[in-house]
This record gives structure tokens, sequence and C-alpha cells, in this order.
């Protein structure tokens, strides 16, 4: 299980997964909003899990993304043709030296299980663009980074390029 809160912009994701040993297992991803003083459910998803084994990440891997429509800033909204912000999460599978992230501005430790979603909350019109995302060992060095329309971090690509080079000689 893991669970992001953004309490700037209250909103949160939470992935869990459902009896993990069994072959009729379930992962599921909630979207919630803060909104008159309590958390909605604004939507998610389920599917069966590729797998239970912790991930094998070398530094930092996006494993899959979701969204939704959010719903709780239209009950509020004064008006009703504005588009609405988009909630937005990322699972994420880190590397063993991993000690921590950085979220656009939002610090998050490192799970043991190597595995955890983040969340954030984007104009309807950018749904898409995720925060910077840097991944920091123990000692607090960069140890590697990804933009928001990336696919890879720095870390792979500097691999792909060495190894690449490697090949060519």
């Amino acid at each position: 299980m893991s669970a992001d809160i953004d309490t700037h912009t209250g909103i949160g994701a939470v992935w869990l997964l459902w009896r993990p040993k069994s072959t009729r297992a379930q992962e599921h991803t909630t979207f919630l909003e803060w909104h008159d003083e309590r958390w909605h459910y604004t939507g998610g998803s389920s599917s069966s899990p590729a797998e239970d084994d912790p991930p094998d990440a070398d530094v930092l891997e996006i494993a899959g993304c979701g969204g939704s429509v959010s719903h709780a800033r239209r009950l509020g909204a004064q008006h009703f043709m504005s588009p609405d912000p988009y909630l937005n999460c990322a699972e994420i599978h880190l590397g063993p030296d991993v000690g921590h992230l950085l979220v656009g501005n939002r610090r998050i430790d490192a799970p043991k299980r190597r595995k955890l979603i983040v969340a954030w909350l984007s104009p309807h019109s950018a749904a898409v663009d995720r925060p910077v995302i840097v991944a920091f060992g123990r000692d607090g060095t960069e140890l590697s980074r990804i933009g928001p329309h990336d696919i890879l971090d720095t870390h792979t690509w500097a691999r792909l390029e060495k190894e690449s080079q490697e090949t060519d000689c």
C-alpha cells in the first residue's frame, strides 16, 4: 500500500494491492479531494497486478500513471463553465540506493518496498504534465531526475548512452 496526500492542493491518491499472494490479486488506485471539511472520492481504477515482487529499478522508474477530473472543485465553483483541474498520480519504482524523492517541491521518503504513488493537481489544459521528480541518495546527492514529459530518467539515459558508445567501439 502507498498513499500520497498533497495538503497544499487538497488532493491525494491511494494505491493498494488486495489479496497480494492470491491468483485473484487486484491493484486499486483511488483519487481523493478535500472539500467542505472532508475527503471526497473522485474516482479510481482496478486491475490485475503485473507482479508482486519488489521493483527492479536502477534508480527511478515511472511504472504507471492515472488521473481524474476534479469533482470537488466543481461543487464550489462560481463559474460552472470554467474547466476543472485534473488530479494525477504516478506509480514510481525506486532503486535500492534512493533515500528520498522531491516531487515538485514536496519531499517524500523512499518506502521499504521501493514502490510508491505520488499525486499532484494540474490545470485541465495540462492534464498530462507531471512535476519534476528527483531521486536523492541517503547522503543527499542527486541520483537522477525525470521531467514532466520525459519517459526515462537521467540515470537511465546516461547508462544507455554509455552502453551505446561501448558497442560502437
